[in-house]
Protein backbone atom coordinates (compact mmCIF):
# COMPACT_ATOMS: atom_id res chain seq x y z
CA UNK A 1 0.00 0.00 0.00
CA UNK A 2 1.22 3.48 -0.88
CA UNK A 3 0.94 6.02 1.91
CA UNK A 4 2.16 9.59 2.42
CA UNK A 5 3.78 10.62 5.71
CA UNK A 6 3.70 14.36 6.34
CA UNK A 7 6.04 16.23 8.72
CA UNK A 8 6.61 19.87 9.59
CA UNK A 9 9.93 21.40 8.53
CA UNK A 10 11.77 24.23 10.28
CA UNK A 11 14.30 25.67 7.79
CA UNK A 12 16.51 28.56 8.85
CA UNK A 13 16.52 31.87 7.01
CA UNK A 14 19.18 30.86 4.47
CA UNK A 15 17.39 27.58 3.74
CA UNK A 16 14.05 29.37 3.31
CA UNK A 17 15.67 31.71 0.80
CA UNK A 18 17.18 28.73 -1.06
CA UNK A 19 13.86 26.92 -1.20
CA UNK A 20 12.07 30.07 -2.37
CA UNK A 21 14.66 30.56 -5.13
CA UNK A 22 14.35 26.95 -6.29
CA UNK A 23 10.56 27.25 -6.24
CA UNK A 24 10.72 30.34 -8.48
CA UNK A 25 13.12 28.63 -10.90
CA UNK A 26 10.95 25.52 -11.15
CA UNK A 27 7.86 27.65 -11.73
CA UNK A 28 9.71 29.56 -14.45
CA UNK A 29 10.73 26.27 -16.09
CA UNK A 30 7.12 25.01 -15.95
CA UNK A 31 5.76 28.15 -17.61
CA UNK A 32 8.51 28.18 -20.24
CA UNK A 33 7.90 24.51 -21.10
CA UNK A 34 4.16 25.17 -21.37
CA UNK A 35 4.81 28.15 -23.65
CA UNK A 36 7.09 26.03 -25.85
CA UNK A 37 4.43 23.34 -26.21
CA UNK A 38 1.77 25.87 -27.15
CA UNK A 39 3.94 27.66 -29.71
CA UNK A 40 5.14 24.37 -31.21
CA UNK A 41 1.58 23.23 -31.80
CA UNK A 42 0.58 26.58 -33.30
CA UNK A 43 3.47 26.61 -35.80
CA UNK A 44 3.96 22.92 -36.65
CA UNK A 45 0.68 21.33 -35.49
CA UNK A 46 2.83 18.96 -33.42
CA UNK A 47 3.45 18.91 -29.72
CA UNK A 48 6.73 18.61 -27.84
CA UNK A 49 7.30 15.56 -25.64
CA UNK A 50 8.66 15.86 -22.14
CA UNK A 51 11.71 13.80 -23.19
CA UNK A 52 12.54 16.38 -25.84
CA UNK A 53 12.22 19.14 -23.27
CA UNK A 54 14.29 17.17 -20.77
CA UNK A 55 17.14 16.92 -23.30
CA UNK A 56 17.25 20.72 -23.36
CA UNK A 57 18.04 21.02 -19.64
CA UNK A 58 21.87 20.85 -20.00
CA UNK A 59 21.77 23.68 -22.56
CA UNK A 60 19.48 25.72 -20.30
CA UNK A 61 21.95 25.36 -17.43
CA UNK A 62 24.74 26.69 -19.64
CA UNK A 63 22.74 29.76 -20.59
CA UNK A 64 21.16 30.20 -17.14
CA UNK A 65 23.73 29.06 -14.53
CA UNK A 66 21.26 29.66 -11.69
CA UNK A 67 19.43 26.48 -12.71
CA UNK A 68 22.50 24.51 -11.63
CA UNK A 69 21.52 25.27 -8.03
CA UNK A 70 18.45 23.00 -8.44
CA UNK A 71 18.82 19.23 -8.36
CA UNK A 72 18.55 17.65 -11.83
CA UNK A 73 15.78 15.25 -10.82
CA UNK A 74 13.77 18.15 -9.39
CA UNK A 75 13.88 19.93 -12.75
CA UNK A 76 12.90 16.73 -14.55
CA UNK A 77 9.97 16.31 -12.16
CA UNK A 78 8.67 19.72 -13.24
CA UNK A 79 8.54 18.57 -16.88
CA UNK A 80 6.89 15.29 -15.85
CA UNK A 81 4.29 17.28 -13.94
CA UNK A 82 3.51 19.37 -17.03
CA UNK A 83 3.31 16.23 -19.17
CA UNK A 84 0.86 14.68 -16.71
CA UNK A 85 -1.29 17.82 -16.94
CA UNK A 86 -1.49 17.40 -20.72
CA UNK A 87 -2.30 13.70 -20.38
CA UNK A 88 -5.18 14.54 -18.05
CA UNK A 89 -6.33 17.24 -20.46
CA UNK A 90 -6.49 14.84 -23.42
CA UNK A 91 -8.18 12.19 -21.26
CA UNK A 92 -10.92 14.62 -20.28
CA UNK A 93 -11.38 15.67 -23.92
CA UNK A 94 -11.88 12.04 -24.99
CA UNK A 95 -14.47 11.52 -22.24
CA UNK A 96 -16.35 14.73 -23.19
CA UNK A 97 -15.62 16.25 -19.79
CA UNK A 98 -14.61 19.84 -19.08
CA UNK A 99 -11.10 19.85 -20.65
CA UNK A 100 -9.25 22.25 -18.36
CA UNK A 101 -6.24 23.18 -20.51
CA UNK A 102 -2.96 23.44 -18.52
CA UNK A 103 -2.49 26.98 -17.30
CA UNK A 104 0.50 29.12 -16.45
CA UNK A 105 1.46 29.05 -12.78
CA UNK A 106 1.56 32.19 -10.68
CA UNK A 107 3.38 32.46 -7.36
CA UNK A 108 0.34 31.21 -5.47
CA UNK A 109 -0.20 28.21 -7.76
CA UNK A 110 3.20 26.52 -7.61
CA UNK A 111 4.24 25.50 -4.10
CA UNK A 112 6.03 22.14 -4.22
CA UNK A 113 9.43 20.65 -5.02
CA UNK A 114 10.12 16.98 -5.77
CA UNK A 115 13.24 15.05 -4.70
CA UNK A 116 14.04 11.44 -5.53
CA UNK A 117 15.53 9.11 -2.85
CA UNK A 118 19.05 9.78 -4.14
CA UNK A 119 18.68 13.50 -3.40
CA UNK A 120 17.88 13.35 0.32
CA UNK A 121 18.60 11.41 3.49
CA UNK A 122 16.79 11.40 6.83
CA UNK A 123 19.21 11.74 9.73
CA UNK A 124 17.46 11.69 13.10
CA UNK A 125 15.62 14.99 13.50
CA UNK A 126 17.09 16.45 10.29
CA UNK A 127 16.65 15.73 6.62
CA UNK A 128 19.67 16.36 4.39
CA UNK A 129 18.52 17.57 0.96
CA UNK A 130 20.89 18.00 -1.95
CA UNK A 131 21.67 21.66 -2.72
CA UNK A 132 19.48 22.82 0.17
CA UNK A 133 21.17 21.58 3.35
CA UNK A 134 20.20 19.89 6.62
CA UNK A 135 16.70 21.01 7.57
CA UNK A 136 15.23 20.43 11.02
CA UNK A 137 12.17 18.18 10.88
CA UNK A 138 9.60 17.35 13.56
CA UNK A 139 9.34 13.55 13.59
CA UNK A 140 6.01 13.28 15.42
CA UNK A 141 5.61 9.68 14.23
CA UNK A 142 7.90 6.94 13.01
CA UNK A 143 8.87 7.09 9.34
CA UNK A 144 9.16 3.72 7.51
CA UNK A 145 12.73 2.77 6.68
CA UNK A 146 11.93 2.38 2.98
CA UNK A 147 10.67 5.72 1.72
CA UNK A 148 10.39 6.87 -1.86
CA UNK A 149 9.88 10.32 -3.34
CA UNK A 150 10.04 13.41 -1.12
CA UNK A 151 7.69 16.33 -1.77
CA UNK A 152 8.49 19.66 -0.13
CA UNK A 153 5.34 21.78 0.10
CA UNK A 154 4.92 25.36 1.19
CA UNK A 155 1.54 25.98 2.84
CA UNK A 156 0.73 29.43 4.22
CA UNK A 157 4.42 30.24 4.59
CA UNK A 158 5.27 26.98 6.40
CA UNK A 159 7.21 24.12 4.84
CA UNK A 160 6.23 20.44 5.05
CA UNK A 161 8.00 17.24 4.02
CA UNK A 162 5.76 14.57 2.48
CA UNK A 163 7.35 11.13 2.07
CA UNK A 164 5.69 8.65 -0.30
CA UNK A 165 6.14 5.20 1.27
CA UNK A 166 5.09 1.64 0.50
CA UNK A 167 3.79 0.14 3.75
CA UNK A 168 2.26 -3.19 4.70
CA UNK A 169 -1.38 -3.18 5.87
CA UNK A 170 -1.79 -3.22 9.64
CA UNK A 171 -4.71 -5.63 9.88
CA UNK A 172 -6.73 -5.33 13.09
CA UNK A 173 -8.31 -8.30 14.92
CA UNK A 174 -11.53 -9.46 13.26
CA UNK A 175 -14.80 -7.90 14.37
CA UNK A 176 -18.29 -9.17 13.64
CA UNK A 177 -19.96 -5.84 14.45
CA UNK A 178 -21.63 -3.89 11.62
CA UNK A 179 -22.56 -0.23 11.48
CA UNK A 180 -24.29 2.16 9.10
CA UNK A 181 -23.21 5.81 8.96
CA UNK A 182 -25.51 8.62 7.86
CA UNK A 183 -23.64 11.94 7.56
CA UNK A 184 -25.58 15.15 8.03
CA UNK A 185 -25.50 18.80 9.07
CA UNK A 186 -27.46 18.85 12.32
CA UNK A 187 -25.16 16.10 13.59
CA UNK A 188 -21.95 15.29 11.77
CA UNK A 189 -23.05 11.65 11.59
CA UNK A 190 -25.64 9.34 13.11
CA UNK A 191 -24.87 5.63 13.42
CA UNK A 192 -27.34 2.81 12.96
CA UNK A 193 -27.15 2.00 16.69
CA UNK A 194 -28.41 5.50 17.51
CA UNK A 195 -25.05 7.07 18.40
CA UNK A 196 -24.77 10.72 17.34
CA UNK A 197 -21.47 12.37 16.43
CA UNK A 198 -21.82 16.10 17.02
CA UNK A 199 -20.92 18.53 14.26
CA UNK A 200 -18.07 20.77 15.54
CA UNK A 201 -18.66 23.47 12.85
CA UNK A 202 -15.05 24.69 12.89
CA UNK A 203 -15.55 27.29 10.16
CA UNK A 204 -18.65 28.78 11.83
CA UNK A 205 -16.75 29.16 15.11
CA UNK A 206 -13.87 30.93 13.36
CA UNK A 207 -16.03 33.34 11.35
CA UNK A 208 -15.59 36.24 13.80
CA UNK A 209 -11.78 36.04 13.49
CA UNK A 210 -12.07 35.59 9.73
CA UNK A 211 -14.23 38.69 9.35
CA UNK A 212 -11.69 40.80 11.24
CA UNK A 213 -8.79 39.42 9.19
CA UNK A 214 -10.66 39.91 5.90
CA UNK A 215 -11.50 43.53 6.77
CA UNK A 216 -7.84 44.13 7.58
CA UNK A 217 -6.85 42.77 4.16
CA UNK A 218 -9.49 44.88 2.38
CA UNK A 219 -8.20 48.08 4.00
CA UNK A 220 -4.60 47.55 2.90
CA UNK A 221 -3.26 48.87 -0.38
CA UNK A 222 -2.78 46.17 -3.01
CA UNK A 223 0.86 45.24 -3.51
CA UNK A 224 1.98 46.71 -0.17
CA UNK A 225 3.97 44.92 2.51
CA UNK A 226 1.23 45.53 5.08
CA UNK A 227 -1.31 43.80 2.83
CA UNK A 228 1.03 40.84 2.39
CA UNK A 229 1.31 40.45 6.17
CA UNK A 230 -2.48 40.77 6.57
CA UNK A 231 -3.02 38.08 3.94
CA UNK A 232 -0.57 35.81 5.77
CA UNK A 233 -2.59 36.21 8.99
CA UNK A 234 -5.81 35.36 7.12
CA UNK A 235 -4.19 32.28 5.58
CA UNK A 236 -3.06 31.08 9.01
CA UNK A 237 -6.63 31.21 10.32
CA UNK A 238 -7.90 29.21 7.36
CA UNK A 239 -5.06 26.71 7.82
CA UNK A 240 -5.92 26.30 11.51
CA UNK A 241 -9.58 25.60 10.67
CA UNK A 242 -8.56 23.04 8.05
CA UNK A 243 -6.21 21.32 10.50
CA UNK A 244 -8.93 21.17 13.18
CA UNK A 245 -11.36 19.63 10.71
CA UNK A 246 -8.84 17.06 9.50
CA UNK A 247 -7.85 16.06 13.03
CA UNK A 248 -11.52 15.55 13.95
CA UNK A 249 -12.09 13.43 10.83
CA UNK A 250 -9.07 11.24 11.57
CA UNK A 251 -10.16 10.62 15.14
CA UNK A 252 -13.76 9.71 14.26
CA UNK A 253 -12.71 7.48 11.34
CA UNK A 254 -10.20 5.69 13.58
CA UNK A 255 -12.91 4.99 16.19
CA UNK A 256 -15.18 3.39 13.58
CA UNK A 257 -12.43 1.28 12.01
CA UNK A 258 -11.14 -0.02 15.34
CA UNK A 259 -14.59 -1.14 16.53
CA UNK A 260 -16.54 -2.34 13.49
CA UNK A 261 -15.75 -5.01 10.91
CA UNK A 262 -18.31 -3.79 8.37
CA UNK A 263 -18.99 -0.09 7.77
CA UNK A 264 -21.69 1.16 5.41
CA UNK A 265 -21.83 4.73 4.07
CA UNK A 266 -23.65 6.57 1.31
CA UNK A 267 -22.05 7.06 -2.10
CA UNK A 268 -22.73 10.80 -2.08
CA UNK A 269 -22.17 13.28 -4.92
CA UNK A 270 -20.68 15.87 -2.58
CA UNK A 271 -19.68 18.27 -5.36
CA UNK A 272 -23.34 18.73 -6.25
CA UNK A 273 -24.42 19.13 -2.63
CA UNK A 274 -21.71 21.74 -2.05
CA UNK A 275 -23.16 23.95 -4.78
CA UNK A 276 -26.62 24.48 -3.29
CA UNK A 277 -28.06 26.77 -0.65
CA UNK A 278 -26.36 24.74 2.10
CA UNK A 279 -22.93 25.01 0.46
CA UNK A 280 -21.20 26.65 3.42
CA UNK A 281 -22.48 24.08 5.92
CA UNK A 282 -21.67 21.15 3.62
CA UNK A 283 -18.12 22.35 3.03
CA UNK A 284 -17.66 23.07 6.73
CA UNK A 285 -18.70 19.50 7.58
CA UNK A 286 -16.12 18.08 5.15
CA UNK A 287 -17.90 14.84 4.29
CA UNK A 288 -15.62 14.15 1.33
CA UNK A 289 -12.46 14.28 3.40
CA UNK A 290 -14.00 12.13 6.13
CA UNK A 291 -15.15 9.42 3.70
CA UNK A 292 -11.76 9.41 1.98
CA UNK A 293 -9.94 9.01 5.31
CA UNK A 294 -12.39 6.30 6.38
CA UNK A 295 -11.82 4.43 3.12
CA UNK A 296 -8.04 4.19 3.38
CA UNK A 297 -8.11 3.41 7.10
CA UNK A 298 -10.59 0.58 6.46
CA UNK A 299 -8.41 -0.77 3.66
CA UNK A 300 -5.30 -0.68 5.84
CA UNK A 301 -7.08 -2.36 8.78
CA UNK A 302 -8.69 -5.10 6.68
CA UNK A 303 -12.23 -3.85 7.29
CA UNK A 304 -15.09 -3.90 4.78
CA UNK A 305 -16.41 -0.53 3.68
CA UNK A 306 -19.50 -0.39 1.46
CA UNK A 307 -20.73 2.71 -0.38
CA UNK A 308 -24.43 2.26 -1.10
CA UNK A 309 -26.87 4.12 -3.35
CA UNK A 310 -28.01 7.20 -1.36
CA UNK A 311 -31.31 7.65 -3.21
CA UNK A 312 -34.29 7.34 -0.90
CA UNK A 313 -32.44 6.43 2.28
CA UNK A 314 -34.30 9.15 4.18
CA UNK A 315 -37.64 8.38 2.50
CA UNK A 316 -37.68 4.64 3.22
CA UNK A 317 -38.41 2.62 6.35
CA UNK A 318 -36.45 -0.45 7.42
CA UNK A 319 -39.55 -2.48 6.60
CA UNK A 320 -39.33 -1.31 2.98
CA UNK A 321 -42.32 1.04 3.05
CA UNK A 322 -42.07 4.52 1.56
CA UNK A 323 -42.22 7.33 4.14
CA UNK A 324 -42.09 10.70 2.32
CA UNK A 325 -40.61 13.56 4.32
CA UNK A 326 -39.72 17.18 3.79
CA UNK A 327 -36.33 18.51 4.82
CA UNK A 328 -37.89 20.10 7.89
CA UNK A 329 -39.38 16.76 9.05
CA UNK A 330 -36.83 15.39 11.50
CA UNK A 331 -38.88 12.46 12.85
CA UNK A 332 -39.62 9.20 11.07
CA UNK A 333 -43.14 7.79 11.50
CA UNK A 334 -44.00 4.67 9.48
CA UNK A 335 -47.71 3.93 9.11
CA UNK A 336 -46.97 0.43 7.81
CA UNK A 337 -45.00 -0.99 10.74
CA UNK A 338 -45.49 1.75 13.33
CA UNK A 339 -41.75 2.42 13.69
CA UNK A 340 -41.01 5.88 15.18
CA UNK A 341 -37.48 7.20 15.49
CA UNK A 342 -35.15 9.99 14.47
CA UNK A 343 -34.96 10.54 10.72
CA UNK A 344 -31.16 10.21 10.61
CA UNK A 345 -31.19 7.09 12.82
CA UNK A 346 -33.54 5.29 10.44
CA UNK A 347 -31.50 6.45 7.42
CA UNK A 348 -28.38 4.90 8.95
CA UNK A 349 -30.26 1.62 9.48
CA UNK A 350 -31.45 1.65 5.85
CA UNK A 351 -27.85 2.27 4.69
CA UNK A 352 -26.65 -0.75 6.66
CA UNK A 353 -29.55 -2.81 5.34
CA UNK A 354 -28.56 -2.02 1.74
CA UNK A 355 -24.93 -2.87 2.43
CA UNK A 356 -25.95 -6.36 3.54
CA UNK A 357 -27.18 -7.10 0.01
CA UNK A 358 -23.58 -7.00 -1.25
CA UNK A 359 -22.20 -10.55 -1.90
CA UNK A 360 -20.18 -11.91 1.02
CA UNK A 361 -17.29 -12.62 -1.34
CA UNK A 362 -16.37 -8.92 -1.34
CA UNK A 363 -12.75 -8.30 -0.43
CA UNK A 364 -11.99 -6.81 2.98
CA UNK A 365 -11.08 -3.15 2.88
CA UNK A 366 -12.48 -2.62 -0.60
CA UNK A 367 -15.03 0.14 -1.15
CA UNK A 368 -17.91 -1.71 -2.83
CA UNK A 369 -20.66 0.33 -4.53
CA UNK A 370 -24.05 -1.21 -3.88
CA UNK A 371 -27.16 -0.28 -5.83
CA UNK A 372 -30.43 -0.97 -4.03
Amino acid sequence: MQRTFKYRLYPNRKQRETLATQLDLCRELYNAALQERMESYKTTQKGVTWLQQQSQLPAIKEVRPEFKSVHAHTLQAVLIRLNRSFQNFFRRVKKNETPGFPRFKGRNRFNSLVFTPTAFQVQGHHVAISKVGNIKIKMHRRLPEKHGTLFLKQICGSWYACFSCAVAPQVLPQSTQEIGVDVGLDSFAVLSDGTRIENPRWYRKAQAKLRQAQRRVARRKKGSERRRRAVAVLQKIHEHVANQRKDFQHQEACKLVQRYGVIAVEDLTIKGLAGGMLAKSVQDAGWGGFLQILAYKAESAGRKLFAVDPRGTSQTCVCGAKVPKRLSDREHVCTACGWMASRDHVSAQVILQRARTVPSSANAGEVMPCVA
